[in-house]
């Protein structure tokens, strides 16, 4: 199963701050086969209690498009949610995020239900906590792949900089 990039960031952002994470779940089996949906990354933390259902896309398609999407699989995630996580007491509210790249936020705060998040904010927010970090003590386990990649561009951006222009 491909699990392309943006999915990956958001699943390894949230396992590395002590989610449980589940990726590309198939839901609502039918019965002549098939699914009726994938749910791109489910997400939930046993000491908080939060469980979070994150739908990423790097679309470019229309605001009715994108809400149609959504809705189904926001409606889909929460209809089905609460079986990906048998056995395990999970909270009825489920937070649901449109992670967009190619988006803002001028017009939309949400979307079929969901919030909306743009990418900025994700690496913002990771980059603010990576930044605090050190890299030397405290470096991101090496099974964050991207993480770890992110935490020393934090780490060195400034050093970068100057090697792109020449400085160092």
């Amino acid at each position: 199963m491909k699990i392309n990039f943006l999915e990956q960031l958001v699943a390894e952002w949230y396992e590395y701050r002590g989610y449980f994470v589940r990726r590309n779940v198939l839901v609502g089996k039918l019965k002549k086969g098939g699914y009726e949906c994938e749910l791109d990354v489910v997400a939930f933390n046993p000491e908080t209690k939060k469980l979070i259902h994150i739908e990423p896309s790097m679309d470019a398609h229309s605001w009715a498009i994108r809400e149609k999407r959504f809705k189904k699989k926001f409606d889909i995630g929460r209809k089905h949610i609460p079986d990906i996580f048998k056995g395990i007491n999970i909270p009825n509210e489920i937070e649901q995020i449109a992670l967009l790249v190619f988006a803002g936020k001028k017009d939309h705060a949400s979307i079929g239900g969901g919030k909306i998040m743009i990418i900025d904010e994700l690496l913002g927010n990771i980059f603010e906590e990576l930044r605090n970090k050190s890299v030397e003590s405290s470096t991101v386990s090496e099974q964050f792949t991207i993480l770890r990649t992110l935490q020393f561009a934090a780490r060195y951006w400034k050093t970068l900089g100057s090697i792109s222009k020449g400085t160092v």
